[in-house]
């Protein structure tokens, strides 16, 4: 609802039960009456790595959604998305939704287990590209990592499953705990390739890994879950044989920056599109 003091503004955290862990969003379940201008400016407000906002109720279930970060619009996002469905199921039940986003149509279920929410999204189909050279050489300048430094066993490349993410993964889990980057650096190269995120990687094990998202481009240093990137690497996951076609991969993300969150990654054998799910709740 949007009241003449402004907008409703749920905050919820997604991809962790602890309002303390995860990634936090912003959601208004009623932004009819607001311009571009307004959405940014509610975002900003806030100050989360994007906020969702639900536009227009186009059927049952089916809301036409739009996601801002402090500084832009972006076309897709994954925990905003996880968060938008858990405050229509606390509002109308679990069930069964579709989100008209930007970058396609995105399904969403969302279930109750052992008393907590789940949701699932369903991505748009995706595809994975290589990463020119000099790019990547850019890349590891801005980061300050050495290109020694980086597991030969899964090469760098650029995964879309509704937004661009250059996937780039550390031989050790020491290397990507080390992220103190040249920001500006960073962002200019983020903008000339179209990249909403950097998905950094490191492998613990066949399907559990860690990640995490430098996100200059959206005014933020971090993205402490990052649901839009999961669905990327399950896609680059995929491509490049690291997993078997049906697969369910496990990535821990936020650790490092105190909100430690799980994002779980579905493959299906002949479907291309990705799942990815995880719990939330309401910040108060």
């Amino acid at each position: 609802m949007t009241s003449d003091s402004g907008p409703d503004v749920l905050r919820y955290t997604a991809f962790s039960a602890d309002p303390a862990g995860g990634n936090p969003a912003g959601v208004v379940l009623d932004a009819a009456g607001l311009d571009q201008e307004r959405m940014l400016a509610v975002a900003a407000e806030l100050g989360y790595s994007e906020s969702a906002f639900l536009t227009e109720r186009t059927g049952e279930g089916a809301y036409t959604i739009r996601y801002f970060s402090p500084k832009a619009e972006v076309p897709f996002c994954g925990h905003a998305t996880v968060a938008a469905a858990l405050a229509l199921a606390e509002r109308d039940g679990p069930g069964e939704l579709e989100f008209a986003t930007a970058a396609g149509p995105v399904p969403v279920t969302v279930v109750r287990e052992s008393g907590e929410l789940r949701a699932t999204l369903t991505s748009v189909v995706p595809h994975v590209e290589e990463v020119a050279e000099a790019d990547l050489a850019e890349a590891l300048a801005a980061l300050d990592w050495p290109a020694a430094g980086l597991d030969p066993e899964l090469p760098p490349r650029i995964a879309y499953a509704g937004a661009r993410h250059l996937v780039l993964a550390a031989a050790t889990r020491e290397r990507l705990a080390e992220l103190a980057y040249d920001f500006a650096r960073l962002e200019a190269l983020m903008h000339r390739l179209e990249l909403t995120t950097l998905q950094l990687v490191w492998r613990e094990g066949p399907e559990v890994f860690h990640v995490r998202d430098p996100f200059p481009v959206g005014g933020v240093v971090e993205d402490p879950a990052t649901g839009a990137a999961a669905a990327a690497f399950g896609a680059y996951a995929r491509e490049l044989g690291l997993v078997p076609e049906a697969s369910v991969l496990t990535l821990h993300q936020g650790a490092d920056m105190g909100r430690p969150g799980t994002l779980t990654v579905e493959l299906r054998a002949g479907d291309p599109r990705v799942r990815v799910s995880g719990t939330g709740t309401r910040i108060a």
